[in-house]
């Protein structure tokens, strides 16, 4: 089984990529199911329903988020009702949604948990006694996990502390492509981060003139998406007939 890790999909150049150029991925790599980042899909912060409709017509089987999940209020209304809508496990008890679930695939049963870092985020649970609690319940055959977090020793730490006991741990957030995938010594697929599907000419999605205004004067700037040429960023990750995970690649793809 092939499963394609997408990284945070940012406004319409984001969505527009995944358009033109998701359908061709899964055939070239034989795809069999597909999670993608959607905290920044609707205008760079949020995810409006017409967008979650957008990416199940696409064929997205799970979609992953972080801490813009619910920067549009709309998605209040549905996130409850819709389990292939995950915001990180470990926000804490009161947030409505999922973080974990089983899905269902060519046979397979695939366990998708999302989890938020707290280093240099907003305060979360502790992602370590969240996973533990999900791995000793787990019955899913593969277990993969998206790890929204901004520090990649944050990133590193947990993927080691979990290495052998899922598939995969791949970062997201940053925005920024990491070239550091491998299989961890006990054979769990690990890359920091998988990158931004969205605008390239930008600064992590956004203008770039407003952000150099923001960093140069302190002086508050409103972020809206950059527009041109996009960029799509992801991993493939490889499992074998008896579950164990043989490969991880890396997708990168820039107009």
């Amino acid at each position: 089984m092939k499963i394609l890790m997408i990284g945070d999909v940012y406004s319409s150049v984001g969505r527009e990529m995944l358009q033109k150029y998701l359908p061709n991925i899964v055939k070239e790599h034989h795809i069999d199911f597909v999670i993608a980042n959607v905290e920044n899909i609707s205008h760079g912060k949020g995810v409006q329903h017409k967008h979650y409709e957008f990416m199940q017509e696409l064929g997205v089987d799970v979609m992953t988020s972080g801490n813009h999940v619910f920067k549009n209020k709309g998605v209040f209304e549905y996130i409850d009702d819709v389990p292939n809508l995950l915001r990180p496990v470990n926000m804490g008890p009161y947030v409505p949604g999922v973080g974990t679930n089983v899905y269902t695939k060519n046979g397979k049963t695939i366990r998708v948990t999302n989890l938020i870092g707290r280093v240099f985020m907003d305060p979360a649970d502790n992602p370590y006694q969240a996973l533990e609690e999900i791995v000793a319940q787990n019955t899913a055959e593969i277990h993969v996990v998206d790890f929204h977090a901004e520090a990649s020793a944050e990133k590193a730490a947990i993927a080691a502390y979990f290495d052998g006991q899922i598939n995969a741990l791949v970062g997201t957030h940053t925005h920024v492509q990491t070239a550091d995938e491998t299989i961890l010594p006990k054979g769990t697929a690990f890359l920091t981060d998988l990158g931004m599907t969205g605008c390239y000419e930008s600064i992590i999605g956004a203008e770039i003139e407003a952000v150099i205004k923001k960093e140069r004067t302190g002086l508050p700037s409103r972020f809206e998406p950059a527009e041109g040429k996009g960029q799509l960023c992801g991993a493939v990750i490889e499992i074998g007939t008896n579950n164990q995970t043989l490969g991880i690649e890396r997708i990168f793809l820039k107009e």
